[in-house]
């Protein structure tokens, strides 16, 4: 098995790789979405939002495609991000990581979920940031075989570069996620938003 993830700058770019995720015969079981949820975004009144997030539940992905796995949509805050949305096998481990400490429990199980599953560190840390700026995180355990395919549908979906973003970054004198800094409010995600639409050819 190895681990496939992708940044999303749009949610709906997100959705649309979990769907081709899942049509290529990855099971929604083995497939992940956080998404940041300032201002309360991403919630419905159908989704498990809100019902003992802080210990995980609800956060498992239901089978059936991508209705299923946004049924399972939990929320949870993490240390530096603020609240996000989330589902799946990554949420789950950094839920259960928060649960079992008093602070920073979920920044660090994300980021020690992505690394013990097989992403550099330092993608980690911008996937981190990336949420925190307001993205949306797919990640999915795939077997070898259809690997290489699942890394051209999160292409084709306009997965971010974390090499290229680590960069711009850099240039603000970022380094790292650091779960001490301020949550971005919805001003600040939209700002950041239309700096890199202003990046696209």
């Amino acid at each position: 098995m190895r681990t496939v993830t992708g940044l999303f700058d749009d949610y709906g770019d997100a959705l649309d790789a979990v769907s081709d995720l899942e049509a290529a015969g990855v099971p929604s079981d083995d497939i992940s979405i956080v998404a940041n949820n300032t201002g309360d975004r991403y919630s419905t009144d159908s989704s498990d939002a809100g019902e003992g997030a802080a210990t995980g539940a609800g956060l498992g992905a239901a089978g059936g495609g991508v209705v299923g796995l946004l049924t399972g949509l939990g929320l949870m805050a993490i240390p530096g991000v603020g609240p996000v949305v989330a589902a799946g096998w990554l949420a789950a481990t950094a839920a259960g990581a928060a649960a079992g400490a008093v602070a920073g429990g979920a920044a660090g199980g994300l980021i020690g979920a992505l690394t013990d599953s097989g992403v550099d560190e330092e993608d980690a840390h911008v996937y981190a940031e990336g949420v925190r700026r307001g993205g949306t995180l797919v990640t999915a355990r795939v077997d070898d075989s259809l690997a290489l395919k699942a890394e051209g549908i999160l292409q084709q979906r306009d997965r971010v570069d974390p090499a290229a973003r680590r960069s711009i970054y850099a240039q603000e004198g970022w380094s790292r996620f650091d779960e001490s800094a301020d949550p971005y409010t919805l001003d600040q995600i939209e700002r950041e938003r239309e700096r890199y639409r202003a990046m696209m050819p």
